[in-house]
């Protein structure tokens, strides 16, 4: 072991940052920092690449080589700052009184630092239990990167019991939250001039049929939570799902039947029920109001293209990933969140999953975004307190 690779969490924290790793960026530069640290220690890294070999995501196993560990999972990536006012540098670790600001500390380079400075320590216990650690990449645009480094995971290394991911919850225990799909409709209309109408399609006013539909849809949804018998949706806010349209682009001319237009829709599904059962649902909307468009003038078409869909996380029964953050923490109360992660791709490969981290989600995403000194003493404490349970 080479005692002057030993970092602190806040050196690490410092390193991590430094790195631009917003996820339009390859993110190498920040795998190569990580690679290198566990490798001064002797322990062998696995990387998995995305299409371009732009972007990775790193992992390793610590202790003895055998299934029934724990992984301990972050992502690198981070939200863009174009726009916001930043005070400090982004990506220059700033400390004032008991808050470190850059881009990331919260979101969630904080959590990762806390697990790469406690390395030394898994060596020196001498495990009994395996620790994994991962840290993926293009979480914040859809959790795109976790399937793949899963599914390399579980190629080479002994397959864990449950995962924590260590996304900001102020160290509360999350076992819940909403799977997020993220569709980008395109219609195609056929232009005429508006006196001509009739022989002309409306992509925009094709588009905004849809957007009825979807906010029908929702509506729906609205009334039937007021007497539903889906308990896992009852601690969401709002308790069910919903099907929102953002941003929405075309047309040419207010006299000419618009002959494109294209929008994005968000749907936010509540555990209990199927993300792609509405998906489906909805192209089949797609599919019907296509058939009429058609018969007006064959070259027009709607296409759907699925650019996200990152199912739930689920309260498990017998949650063994669950039962063990609570007695760390000792948080009994229940925790969703709005927000989406990689739990539910986990839990999808047959791991069990819970959510708990340092730091403060309303400070995820924001300018000046910061983590305080004393949620990463609280991280600190917590992944060493697995450590000293996976050496019994």
């Amino acid at each position: 072991m080479n005692n002057a690779q030993r970092l602190t969490t806040i050196e690490i924290l410092e390193k991590l940052v430094s790195f631009n790793t917003v996820s339009r960026n390859s993110n190498l530069k920040l795998i190569d920092f990580v690679d290198d640290y566990l490798n001064s220690f002797g322990i062998k890294t696995f990387r998995a690449f995305d299409d371009t070999k732009q972007k990775a995501a790193i992992y390793a196993h610590i202790g003895p080589n055998c299934s029934g560990g724990i992984v301990l999972s972050g992502h690198s990536d981070v939200v863009p700052v174009d726009g916001q006012e930043w005070t400090t540098d982004p990506f220059v670790l700033s400390k004032k009184g008991d808050k470190f600001f850059g881009r990331g500390t919260c979101d969630m380079k904080g959590f990762i630092a806390c697990v790469l400075s406690a390395i030394p320590r898994m060596l020196e216990v001498e495990l009994s239990k395996p620790i994994q650690v991962a840290i993926s990449y293009d979480e914040e645009v859809g959790c795109l990167g976790a399937p793949n480094m899963i599914k390399s995971m579980q190629s080479n290394l002994p397959i864990a019991d449950l995962v924590i991911v260590g996304e900001p919850t102020l160290m509360k225990v999350v076992n819940s939250h909403k799977g997020i799909s993220l569709l980008e409709t395109e219609v195609k209309g056929y232009e005429v001039h508006s006196s001509l109408v009739n022989k002309g399609v409306s992509a925009v006013m094709t588009a905004a049929k849809l957007i009825n539909w979807l906010e029908g849809e929702m509506k729906k949804n609205y009334e039937s939570s007021k007497t539903s018998i889906n308990k896992l949706a009852t601690p969401f806010e709002p308790p069910y799902t919903t099907l929102h349209v953002g941003k929405i682009s075309g047309g040419t001319a207010a006299n000419i039947t618009a002959k494109d237009c294209s929008f994005t829709t968000d749907i936010r599904v509540v555990p209990g029920e199927s993300m792609f059962d509405w998906i489906e649902r909805y192209k089949g909307e797609v599919i019907r109001l296509e058939k009429q468009i058609k018969e007006i003038n064959p070259s027009s078409y709607i296409n759907v293209k699925v650019k996200s869909a990152t199912p739930g996380c689920k309260p498990e029964p017998n949650g063994i990933a669950e039962d063990l953050v609570r007695s760390i923490t000792g948080d009994n109360t229940t925790n969703v969140v709005a927000y989406g992660t990689e739990g539910g791709q986990f839990q999808e490969a047959g791991y069990s999953a819970v959510i708990c981290g340092p730091g403060n989600i309303e400070q995820a995403h924001q300018p000046n975004e910061f983590i305080s000194g004393s949620q990463l003493k609280n991280g600190e404490s917590f992944i060493n307190e697995i450590i000293s349970r996976q050496a019994f």
